[in-house]
């Protein structure tokens, strides 16, 4: 993190110089003007070769570099969300972080049982209010992938979900350009009307292009609703180094970058100057069980140079932290998710999603939301540094204790220790007695109790009695007519 002023010391961190910076980008300018990418979306390549790119067979385009650097010139350098009562929430822009929840994780610990099950709409309610009570959760996400509504809704079902049961803002997945229509009719009837949710946009969607080098049709239709409305997009491959991608990182780097930029070229030929948030993750495959692995530190070097790319292109960047491959909340989640977290803030990362997960992305327990959450209050402090000035060296305050005196008892102890020294909320800080005396118990189980007593006691801002009255007559519109129908890809 840069410091503010030449009396802040804060740790500083960096991947890449700037020739290696010049090197990828020259490297994704090149294999975009001569390989290019495959668009399946006829209305895109027609605009896209209108723009001056070149076409080849059914759906291949090469992109000229001013294109390119066109779209990266246009794209809004800061993008501003709001919560649902219209407080800003976020600012997307240069090094600041924003952290919270992801999508689509098909099984979940349950909070009562313990057990391991296929998550259900519960299971969405219950991360949204938790996320909507923790102070360092910035944006909310479905975390659950709910198995018990019907598959053409689980999307709509959960957006709606979540509009009730928290104020703060989503970042949402759709399956297709049917179900996104609806998602948006509810963020804006949650706000009064579509004009405000344009003023003040309470949603992200999150929608990627296919590695290797491809735009599939749904994907496009998407990226130009959200282009079309006003809606902020997060458009981020999601690679598998040494599957879909390059097994080497710079390889792997070069066409996820690649895939970026030309997914930012068509949103922006689209509607110059559109909120959309661009970067790429890049997983590896582990070649003794071909798993998708989230928790590796490839994925952090990948991020880390991603970072320094769209820092330099002065563009908001997507993240990703809190992630670990352990299969339940053990020291393995712990350490990568305090890793992750810690390398993301580090690289300043705007949108950092995908907090709290487990199972190579595929299962959520709410514990490890609250455990995460203190693990950002833990890296938040870390990162803000300390203050060198006459005022915090405090010479006077040392002069006057001297030699075998005690600090605690002076004014200056008693008007900074809450700022000088990070106090956790759920850490343990008891003596071996003491933790003894109250249970024995583990951070885990710690973290899972706070989660039990947040649902008992946070009551999250309702919606209006006409908004939600009409987010539920959208959503019988929905089933009406979505009833049966097969999402484009």
């Amino acid at each position: 993190m840069a410091a503010d002023d030449e009396t802040q010391c804060v740790p500083t961190y960096h991947l890449l110089t700037a020739d290696q910076i010049t090197s990828i980008h020259t490297a994704t300018l090149e294999l975009l003007e001569t390989e290019g990418v495959d668009v399946l979306h006829a209305e895109a390549r027609q605009m896209l070769a209108d723009a001056g790119c070149r076409l080849k067979g059914d759906h291949r385009v090469r992109i000229p570099s001013e294109l390119v650097e066109a779209a990266i010139r246009n794209a809004p350098s800061q993008i501003t969300i709001y919560n649902r009562l219209g407080g800003e929430a976020m600012r997307l822009e240069g090094r600041r972080v924003h952290y919270g929840l992801g999508t689509d994780l098909i099984q979940t610990y349950d909070l009562e049982t313990g057990e391991l099950r296929p998550s259900r709409l519960h299971d969405v309610a219950n991360a949204a209010r938790i996320s909507d009570f923790l102070e360092h959760i910035d944006f909310i996400g479905s975390y659950a992938l709910p198995g018990d509504s019907p598959t053409n809704l689980m999307y709509i079902d959960s957006f709606k979900t979540e509009l009730e049961n928290a104020i703060k803002p989503i970042f949402y997945t759709a399956a297709g350009l049917e179900d996104i229509t609806y998602i948006n009719a509810m963020a804006a009837e949650a706000v009064g009307g579509e004009a405000k949710l344009r003023e003040k946009p309470i949603h992200i969607h999150y929608a990627e292009p296919l590695t290797p080098l491809t735009h599939s049709f749904g994907a496009v239709q998407k990226l130009f609703f959200c282009a079309d409305h006003g809606v902020p997009v997060t458009y981020t491959p999601g690679m598998m180094s040494g599957a879909s991608a390059p097994v080497t990182l710079a390889g792997a780097i070069t066409v996820g970058n690649a895939e970026a930029l030309s997914g930012l070229v068509m949103h922006q030929l689209r509607a110059k100057g559109a909120p959309i948030i661009s970067g790429f993750g890049m997983s590896t495959m582990d070649m003794r069980t071909s798993a998708c692995i989230y928790g590796c530190p490839e994925y952090r070097l990948a991020l880390s140079a991603c970072a320094d790319l769209y820092h330099y292109y002065g563009l908001p960047m997507w993240g990703t932290a809190g992630v670990s491959d352990a299969n339940c909340l053990d020291q393995q989640a712990g350490m990568e998710w305090a890793i992750s977290i810690m390398v993301d803030t580090m690289n300043g990362a705007n949108l950092v999603h995908d907090i709290g997960y487990l199972g190579q992305g595929l299962v959520g327990h709410p514990g490890g939301l609250v455990m995460c959450d203190e693990i950002i209050s833990y890296v938040k402090r870390l990162v803000r540094g300390f203050d060198l000035d006459e005022a915090h060296i405090g010479l006077d305050v040392i002069r006057e204790v001297g030699p075998g005196g005690e600090f605690l008892s002076t004014a200056q102890t008693m008007e900074m220790f809450k700022s000088a020294h990070w106090q956790p909320a759920l850490c343990n800080r008891d003596n071996l007695e003491t933790w003894q005396l109250k249970g024995r118990k583990d951070w885990a189980a710690v973290c899972t109790d706070k989660a039990r007593d947040i649902l008992k006691t946070h009551t999250p801002v309702p919606l209006s009695d006409s908004a939600a009255s009409t987010l539920s007559e959208i959503r019988r519109e929905a089933e009406k007519k979505l009833k049966d129908h097969h999402f484009a890809s």
